[in-house]
């Protein structure tokens, strides 16, 4: 239980660093299992979001949801070379050889959840945008083909090449995309073998590609900075002004939650959690 008399100190500042969790991914090195995280998103959420990007490691039996809230000020789900397990949104099972994260699967799926009803700021990038639209009853195109594979660039090109940006979406007005100044057709990268098939309850979609596949989504009436897309705006994100934005404003709402929560130990009232 939280103390009503706890002293403004520099856990609870309004001037520190927004923590940022960056969701891991479990792997298997040698007879080893790791936590991985691509360097990328916690260079994005330091340069960009102006964050302290710390690693939330995968181990849902020994994480409980509303510490990890407790302690950190955002969360970022991250892409990743694995999918979600399809028994998540009622799919049939993978094809052979597909790569899975059962242990993310089981943290990812309900931290979304209880992220978003905490008013915890949330951004999703590719995998973890997939697991926005699951988490809230939405399912997933578990191979994209015909027009949509050219959403997949071939694993041999050179990374810069990968994310290169290849193809054209459409904003939709009104969203929090428009809000934060991307209005109408704009170039992304895209590395993804999987798409949104059926929307989630609750979420708005954002973007959608010249193929009509969903780029983009937002939590409806959401408070807190809920926002999930299928690209990768961590990518070189300082030198692309569109990408920029999207940190610019995750690690705003980051910030302010800071203050809020600073605010409340200021006035007395202790730590609110969540919120």
């Amino acid at each position: 239980m939280h103390s009503n008399n706890i002293d403004v100190d520099k856990t609870c500042s309004a001037s520190r660093l927004p923590r940022i969790g960056i969701i891991a991914c479990s792997w298997q090195i040698g007879p080893h299992t790791v936590q991985i995280s691509n360097d990328k998103y916690a260079s994005a959420v330091a340069s960009a979001a102006k964050g302290l990007p710390l690693i939330l490691p995968v181990f849902p039996e020994l994480l409980d949801l509303t510490e990890i809230m407790e302690s950190l000020d955002g969360l970022l789900f991250t892409g990743s070379p694995s999918n979600i397990e399809p028994h998540h949104y009622d799919g049939p099972p993978s094809p052979p050889g597909t790569s899975h994260d059962p242990a993310r699967d089981q943290l990812a799926l309900p931290l979304w959840r209880a992220a978003v009803a905490a008013g915890v700021p949330v951004l999703g990038i590719c995998r973890g945008f997939q697991e926005m639209n699951v988490a809230f009853g939405g399912s997933l195109h578990q191979q994209l083909d015909g027009p949509g594979a050219e959403h997949e660039p071939p694993s041999n090109e050179p990374v810069e090449d990968q994310y290169a940006r290849t193809h054209a979406m459409t904003v939709q007005p009104g969203g929090v995309l428009s809000r934060l100044g991307l209005s109408g057709v704009i170039q992304v990268n895209s590395v993804h073998g999987q798409g949104i098939a059926r929307v989630g309850d609750g979420l708005r979609v954002e973007a959608v590609a010249e193929d009509g596949l969903v780029e983009g989504l937002s939590v409806e009436g959401s408070k807190a900075f809920a926002l999930g897309v299928q690209w990768h705006p961590e990518w070189q994100v300082t030198a692309n002004p569109d990408y920029l934005r999207i940190f610019q404003a995750f690690g705003e709402a980051c910030r302010e939650r800071v203050e809020r929560r600073a605010a409340m130990v200021a006035g007395g009232g202790g730590v609110a959690y969540p919120g």
